[in-house]
């Protein structure tokens, strides 16, 4: 049997959170159905953030009550604070994430804290999580660059995972928020955390900046990671983040995983339909190389057919 790879859709939160146009509750569910078509499990909905600072998101309660199959999907959500985790879990959520920085300048930038402050702010959400007995997944982001303080020391990220799970967490993502890495920090990175606390403990979060989001995923699943959060056609970056483009693409992920052997459970042709879908939604063209390549061919063979 194929070892299983989790891949976990953010493009309804991350992916969505930046885009100039703005898009509906009924077409977040379009998209949300398609996906979920395509086999996908695990999605992150929306993020119960202000809706002034992300008006994308301020359908966030609402949205959450539509979310269909919520006994056999793994719906998780985004949020800032304390006051972000209490209207998630009113909400009904059941698995909340939080986003603090590793770096001071990108706690600045969007937050307004500084590092230690974010960084006390998210083990409050952890803590609270825990006693409530909701699942509680810290990513932390600028893990690898940051855009306004430079690299960042893998020694800060290690201390940081270190406290968020002695505060509560039961998954720490490391992300590379500017798409900045390269395989060989990412694999060397992965491999001290997972020999500290395990494998399973930690997922990986790419942006595709600068080409290497595949190729840091396959470095990262080569030290053991298993999980992976991706988005529908490469949407995404990060607001207060400059030079953040989007997400390492689903149907990128899905095709590197299955045809090394892996097994992601997710219908290649169906999810790249639902690219088709969110294309729409956005009103923008979308798709990662693999999707590229997919209608290259079917270009080739329409026009094969014509001169037959």
């Amino acid at each position: 049997m194929a070892e299983r790879i989790i891949v976990n859709e953010v493009g309804l939160r991350d992916g969505l959170q930046n885009q100039p146009r703005l898009v509906s509750t009924e077409q977040k569910l379009a998209i949300l159905e398609g996906l979920l078509a395509a086999g996908i499990t695990h999605v992150e909905a929306t993020s119960f953030v202000s809706p002034k600072a992300v008006p994308q998101m301020a359908d966030a309660a609402e949205l959450f009550a539509r979310l269909p199959r919520k006994d056999s999907i793994d719906y998780s959500v985004l949020v800032p604070n304390l006051k972000g985790y209490e209207r998630a879990v009113a909400a009904g959520a059941t698995s909340i994430a939080i986003t603090p920085a590793c770096s001071e300048g990108m706690n600045r930038a969007n937050i307004n804290m500084s590092l230690e402050q974010a960084i006390q702010v998210a083990e409050e959400v952890m803590r609270k999580a825990k006693a409530d007995g909701v699942n509680g997944r810290c990513y932390l982001a600028t893990a690898f660059v940051c855009p306004f303080d430079g690299p960042t020391d893998p020694g800060v990220v290690r201390a940081l995972a270190a406290r968020m799970l002695e505060a509560g967490a039961i998954e720490i993502a490391i992300a590379d928020t500017i798409g900045a890495a390269n395989p060989r920090e990412v694999g060397d990175l992965f491999a001290s955390l997972a020999a500290a606390h395990g494998a399973a403990t930690f997922s990986g979060h790419f942006h595709d900046t600068r080409g290497l989001a595949i190729a840091n995923c396959w470095a990262a699943a080569e030290r053991g990671i298993r999980k992976f959060d991706s988005s529908i056609g490469g949407l995404g970056g990060c607001p207060f983040a400059p030079g953040a483009a989007g997400n390492a693409a689903t149907e990128d992920v899905v095709h590197l995983f299955e045809g090394a052997g892996f097994d992601t459970g997710i219908d290649l042709d169906k999810l790249a339909s639902a690219v088709g879908g969110a294309e729409i939604a956005v009103g923008s063209g979308l798709g990662g190389r693999y999707l590229s390549w997919r209608r290259s061919q079917d270009l080739r063979r329409a026009a094969q057919r014509k001169s037959a």
